[in-house]
């Protein structure tokens, strides 16, 4: 033995863990409620896959405790006839952190999920049923209400004494078990819990395994069968309600369901795979087991992940530049897979590249300037009755004063003096390496700085990211556009009880006609004018200019502040945000005072009616 390794220099003590069920608890913390369903369905299949042969996983009532306890609780479990496990097995791979069947991987399975996104929600234990040649073995892993620890749970057998593991007998087999395969039975937090019913929040109550599954889940596995257990409360003959249904997943809804799809190469090799759906009724009756109307998500190994639906989809499908239309639009995003780095947190609650969250903004810029035909087709269509007002007249009102609204844009340039942030180029720019500064400085950040005024040597070695650029002298003008459920430019939902939304990257503002303060300032001054259809149009025309105007002098003005140290992007995007714009109209008195200057001249004399 070598000196170096006689003190020590080639071993290596084992790091160990103190206390595992904090550590279990804190990661189960991070998983989303619902993510056990994956968990366990994705163990189940490649479960299925190692046995090598078309297989079933079912996700239902554990029937044999329903029936034989007489206690009227339904447990959920999850049943497959995969390749099995033999009771030591069970205890090497289910007793352990991170210890699985499979090979582990950063790209691939940690052998945790399970245990942190499922055993955290079930205290009182998952009882695992397991059979490997046609032999049956049992084991409980449940979290000691004594001390906190998770663990197996000790069985007393027939001879007195105990084991971490018991033999079944086959009576308990479930049905589409044959000589291999495993059942998983949840406890929940107690023995009384029926962990069939949906968890609070759970969408489409009755649905909720099914929905959360398919929508998880862009293809399942080829070979292997899906089935979810809906309308339990109903008796066991009634086959129509309580049945087991079968999964499809994203994919092949879409392919039923759409109009035209395609996709788009983006600029960092990531493809957006596309849909247009059809205009029908399955947008709306189909919600409760599926995605059936527009949205948004990154496609990864068959799965999908940050879906954004509702209307947080709204507002990222028009990030995208899916202006109007969004309900029939449906976009997955594929990170490139060359070089690699593509990972999920240990929870898998989230898609990174290299560490980093997806680049959602630059996709969408790179979407937006590849726009497929189809869609644009559909955005025109969708776009007909929309009104952007009186522009020429807002702009003729605001030019004298537009020197008050010193807004900085930037854009890409390889001979640019500046460096940019091309996530965001309204943001303010700095001085390349190299360059000298040519004004004050202010706030496009261009002051020059010294060794003598600097209050530390190590503020002179700041990373300098971003790109080249130059300033430009964009319009300063965002574009507008009114929207409403009537015309079918605004989504039911999408803005409710909200005046706007500014798209700052296209410098767009989408304007809610619906909103209350609007339509109770047209509805004062058509029933103020005699309540005529004539004039209806003429009040409806003057309110939404000067509420058009607050809030285009509201975005002009925040955006004057951008590259300020005291506003950041995240204060700048806060200052123009749906609230934010929502409060910047809420004073009544000028814009009364004006409405009622402007329909005086465009009317004649107001009569009171």
């Amino acid at each position: 033995m070598s000196a170096r390794s006689s003190f020590g220099g080639d071993r290596t003590l084992p790091m160990t863990v103190k206390n595992t069920g904090f550590l279990v608890d804190r990661l189960g913390q991070d998983c989303h409620p619902l993510q056990f369903l994956r968990e366990l369905t994705q163990n189940a299949t490649e479960a299925i896959a190692k046995a090598g042969e078309p297989g079933q996983v079912s996700w239902d009532v554990d029937w044999n405790s329903y029936d034989l306890q007489d206690t009227g609780v339904m447990r959920l479990s999850i049943t497959d006839n995969g390749v099995g496990m033999t009771g030591p097995e069970m205890v090497e791979h289910i007793n352990k952190l991170s210890s699985s069947g499979a090979e582990q991987s950063f790209e691939g399975n940690y052998g945790v999920g399970a245990k942190i996104a499922a055993a955290t929600r079930n205290h009182a234990g998952m009882v695992y049923l397991s059979w490997k040649n046609g032999h049956g073995a049992m084991i409980h892993l449940w979290r000691n209400p004594d001390d906190g620890t998770y663990g197996l749970r000790q069985q007393a057998k027939s001879d007195g004494t105990f084991g971490d593991f018991l033999e079944l007998d086959d009576a308990v087999k479930p049905e589409i078990i044959g000589m291999h395969g495993t059942m998983i039975v949840l406890y929940g937090k107690s023995e009384e819990e029926n962990t069939i019913d949906a968890p609070p929040g759970a969408p489409a109550a009755s649905r909720w395994i099914a929905k959360y599954l398919n929508t998880r889940y862009f293809r399942f596995q080829p070979g292997v069968t899906l089935r979810a257990r809906e309308g339990w409360s109903y008796p066991r003959s009634d086959k129509d309600r309580n049945t087991l249904r079968s999964l499809m997943g994203q994919e092949r809804y879409l392919r039923e369901h759409a109009a035209t799809s395609g996709e788009v190469k983006l600029s960092d090799g990531a493809v957006a795979h596309w849909w247009v759906l059809k205009d029908e009724d399955a947008i709306k009756n189909n919600s409760g087991y599926i995605e059936s109307s527009g949205h948004i998500a990154a496609l990864y190994q068959n799965e999908l992940y940050e879906m954004s639906t509702g209307r947080s989809g709204t507002a990222k499908l028009q990030q995208f530049g899916i202006i109007f239309g969004m309900r029939q639009v449906v976009i997955y995003v594929e990170p490139p897979l060359i070089g690699g780095g593509i990972t999920t947190n240990t929870a898998r609650t989230s898609l990174l590249i290299k560490s980093e969250p997806l680049p959602w903004t630059q996709w969408a810029a790179d979407f937006r300037d590849n726009m497929p035909e189809e869609i644009e087709r559909l955005i025109n269509e969708k776009a007909a009755g929309a009104s952007s007002g009186d522009a020429q007249t807002l702009r003729d009102r605001l030019k004298p004063i537009l020197d008050l609204f010193r807004v900085s844009r930037y854009r890409p340039s390889a001979a640019g003096d500046l460096l940019i942030d091309d996530q965001a180029v309204t943001r303010g720019g700095r001085l390349r390496a190299g360059t000298t500064a040519t004004g004050d400085g202010g706030a496009d950040g261009a002051t020059k700085k010294s060794v003598g005024t600097t209050g530390n040597i190590y503020s002179l070695f700041e990373k300098r990211d971003g790109k080249p650029g130059e300033k430009t002298k964009p319009d300063p003008f965002p574009k507008w556009n009114w929207i409403s459920t009537a015309d079918g430019t605004r989504e039911a939902g999408d803005l409710e009880d909200r005046a706007a939304r500014f798209h700052m990257d296209q410098n767009l503002l989408l304007i809610n006609a619906d909103f209350r303060v609007f339509t109770d300032m047209v509805a004062k001054w058509h029933k103020e004018l005699g309540g005529g259809e004539s004039i209806l149009k003429t009040v409806e025309d003057v309110v939404q200019t000067w509420f058009t105007q607050a809030l285009v002098e509201t975005v002009m003005g925040v955006q004057a502040l951008q590259g300020a140290k005291e506003w950041p992007l995240q204060m700048i995007q806060a200052a123009v945000s749906e609230e934010a714009l929502t409060t910047a109209v809420m004073q009544r008195y000028h814009i009364n005072y004006n409405i009622k200057r402007e329909l005086g001249a465009k009317l004649g004399r107001l009569q009171s009616a």
